[in-house]
């Protein structure tokens, strides 16, 4: 079990993807109508890793990136947002950039994801073993990065230099069918992760089907903590979140927004919680920095770019002084 307490250094490591997002524009607009694109630094990895730097840590994303402008628009795109880019590394060949075709619009919103020969899966043993990792306060990653192979294995060899330099490991489940063989495997997978990590976040489907079973996502994500994680957060959606731990549990609500897309709340969410953790505060103020990141994301046009600072988060937090929904303490069940 990793020092929690070691996250004050506010220096992480993300594992995952960059990518491309193109959006219809201007907002509103279907992906079957537009006669023009917006392109932001996406995938779920770079995302983190710029929702931490805004709040005031520094990030380094371990990845690979297509030899060719798509991936240039993306390691430059981390130049801009400030995120340490020394891990990733070109791709060549046929291997191409994560790309997603998205539009703003809360209702029927279309995400059209292309990963065919995906760069970032070619992230292999070399580049996790070139990594400093005393130099870093956690590991971050997304379940994205154990899909595939070679990405899959460099991902849990990572797992073990970090934990043997002390580093806690937090785990985004980010469950995408589209990037797996099967449903069984990922769930194998999955639960194999989630027994290392520390800090595990995801919402009720994608601890259902950890669990094998939808009715029963409560109890696996229960179950991680008996098998030695430290803090799991059960996310439901409009129905707010449960954050568990070996003291107990409490519930916590929402922050209500006028949406307009559904996309770049969870990295939003992941990023502002271990940023608070990394700045001492308290678990359940945590939880509601992340909830009012992820409803701040929302009402905003695209991910990276619209991951708030920590000035206004704090701003936000100033003029909504609580979430919809009940934050009633129980007991661990």
């Amino acid at each position: 079990m990793a020092d929690l307490a070691r996250l004050r250094g506010r220096s992480f490591l993300v594992l995952g993807r960059a990518g491309m997002d193109l959006y219809a524009d201007p907002p509103g607009t279907r992906i079957e109508e537009a006669a023009r694109f917006v392109a932001h630094l996406g995938g779920s990895s770079a995302n983190i890793a710029v929702a931490l730097v805004r709040q005031g840590c520094t990030a380094a994303l371990v990845t690979r990136v297509s030899d060719d402008a798509v991936g240039r628009f993306c390691l430059a795109q981390l130049d801009a947002y400030g995120v340490d880019r020394t891990h990733a590394r070109t791709e060549g060949g046929e291997a191409r950039n994560s790309l997603a075709v998205v539009e703003t619009r809360a209702a029927d919103c279309q995400s059209v994801i292309y990963r065919n020969g995906a760069a970032d899966f070619a992230m292999g043993m070399e580049d996790v073993e070139a990594v400093d990792y005393a130099r870093f306060s956690a590991l971050v990653t997304t379940g994205t990065v154990l899909a595939a192979e070679p990405s899959r294995s460099a991902t849990f060899r990572a797992f073990d230099l970090a934990r043997k330099a002390g580093l806690p490991l937090i785990f985004d489940v980010d469950y995408r069918p589209y990037s797996w063989p099967s449903a069984a495997m990922a769930s194998a997978v999955y639960s194999r992760a989630g027994a290392i990590c520390d800090v595990i976040v995801g919402n009720d489907v994608e601890f259902g089907f950890m669990a094998g079973d939808p009715a029963k996502g409560l109890d696996k994500a229960r179950s991680l903590i008996a098998e030695g994680a430290q803090v799991v957060v059960y996310k439901m959606g409009e129905k707010g979140a449960i954050t568990i731990t070996r003291d107990g549990e409490f519930a916590t609500g929402i922050y209500p927004t006028r949406a307009l897309k559904p996309t770049g709340a969870g990295d939003s969410f992941l990023g502002a919680f271990a940023a608070a953790l990394a700045e001492g505060r308290a678990l359940r103020e945590a939880v509601l920095r992340g909830s009012a990141a992820a409803a701040m994301v929302v009402a905003r046009v695209g991910c990276a770019p619209a991951m708030p600072t920590r000035a206004d988060l704090d701003a936000f937090l100033a003029e909504h002084p609580g979430p919809e929904g009940t934050e009633d303490a129980h007991s661990a069940a």
